[in-house]
């Protein structure tokens, strides 16, 4: 395919024509959804695109009344072919919006090219820190959170249950290092070790033999799929779960628990969501999610869901239109009720929002299940919003 290169204003002049003669014919709000769909980590973006698909039906197959084609792509996790098919979904398919994206490397790829072209950007997972502070951009929206406020929570858990030699282990890429500076950012002491591992490794023996030596009062660990999966499986083999407590975020999640069952039991997590969060929007949410897909909605799904609406309550106030300075002001808003909770945008358009100690439990029913314990960070901004020079 042959691709030709053009300034970003003058790509976005040309992309905001095209939007206006498509609405002017009648045809579809086109969207482009890039997640990843395959590998040890597929489930997430399956999630994520499972649950934008239920919003959507959930509106009528509209949004802001307007009838909606969904353009879904696969990452694959490669950071390179995440640009490929931004590229593709702007150029050719001429998309209004893009959504999605799972993996923070992939994010930093794809970020700059989407917005700068003018394509705005409503990230619904990923949330890598440059992009957070000075790399915020006007065209970039996320129903999800910063990567460092995602693990807070359990640095200030783990801090208020007053323990003082926590092992941290996490994939050695953007958000295992984020993860990492987040935990440390509310926990204020001093780790054990930190120890970075491969991407998909499946195999942590060694690993968990040397933190087992270290003989710490916790272990906190960032390893979301497939190497969640591996990890606690490992974790509970070596007789070390119950004894020394595991703490995470995006490990046992929606996507892994099915595969880990009672293995799981007596994980802790931070999670700025929950299946079981009793307000009526979540209540639907995960009826009818569990109904449709015959599996809980996990964090992922959550926020994918919330991006849908999150879209359709702007494009209501805009009348279906996708100019640039008109949605962008009524996606500021964020006005409609988020499965999660209190949901508002800070100024570099990340979310303000709580954050909730869940735990891996049996329910009423004898089942492994998430059990929301208490909010352990209420009305939370991010560490970086104001490095942010956007108003």
């Amino acid at each position: 395919m042959r691709v030709t290169h053009r300034s970003p204003l003058a790509l976005a002049c040309l992309l905001s024509l095209a939007s206006f003669g498509a609405f002017a014919q009648g045809q579809p709000l086109k969207i482009g959804f890039i997640g990843t769909l395959s590998g040890p980590a597929g489930a997430l973006g399956q999630d994520q695109y499972d649950a934008f698909m239920l919003g959507l039906e959930h509106l009528g197959g509209k949004l802001g009344n307007q009838t909606v084609q969904v353009l879904k792509e696969d990452d694959q996790l490669k950071p390179d072919l995440g640009v490929e098919l931004a590229k593709k979904l702007i150029e050719k398919e001429k998309v209004n919006i893009i959504t999605g994206v799972t993996f923070s490397n992939v994010m930093m790829a794809i970020h700059k090219p989407i917005t700068e072209a003018g394509v705005f950007l409503i990230g619904s997972n990923a949330g890598p820190t440059p992009i957070t502070g000075k790399g915020c951009h006007p065209m970039y929206f996320s129903t999800s959170w910063n990567n460092d406020s995602l693990h807070e929570s359990m640095g200030a858990y783990a801090r208020q249950q007053g323990y003082k030699r926590v092992y941290m282990m996490a994939p050695n890429y953007q958000a295992g290092k984020d993860a990492i500076a987040g935990f440390k950012g509310q926990y204020k002491g001093q780790p054990i070790d930190e120890v970075y591992t491969q991407i998909n490794q499946p195999d942590y023996s060694a690993e968990i033999a040397q933190l087992q030596a270290a003989n710490p009062d916790a272990v906190y660990v960032f390893y979301p799929g497939g190497m969640g999966v591996n990890f606690v499986k490992q974790y509970q083999q070596a007789g070390l779960l119950g004894k020394i407590p595991l703490l995470s975020a995006s490990t046992v999640d929606g996507t892994t628990l099915p595969a880990l069952k009672d293995i799981a039991l007596g994980v802790i997590t931070g999670s700025p969501y929950s299946p079981d969060l009793d307000n009526p929007q979540n209540k639907k949410f995960v009826a009818d999610f569990t109904k449709k897909y015959n599996r809980v909605p996990s964090l992922y799904a959550a926020q994918s869901y919330d991006a849908a609406m999150l879209l359709n309550s702007a494009l209501l106030k805009t009348g279906g239109k996708v100019e640039r300075e008109p949605l962008r002001a009524a996606l500021k808003q964020a006005d409609f009720k988020s499965v999660a909770g209190p949901f508002r945008y800070n100024t570099n358009q990340f979310p303000i929002r709580n954050f909730y100690r869940v735990d891996v439990a049996r329910d009423a029913s004898g089942q492994a299940a998430f059990v929301t314990r208490t909010t352990v960070l209420r009305d939370h901004p991010d560490p970086h919003a104001g490095e942010c020079a956007m108003k």
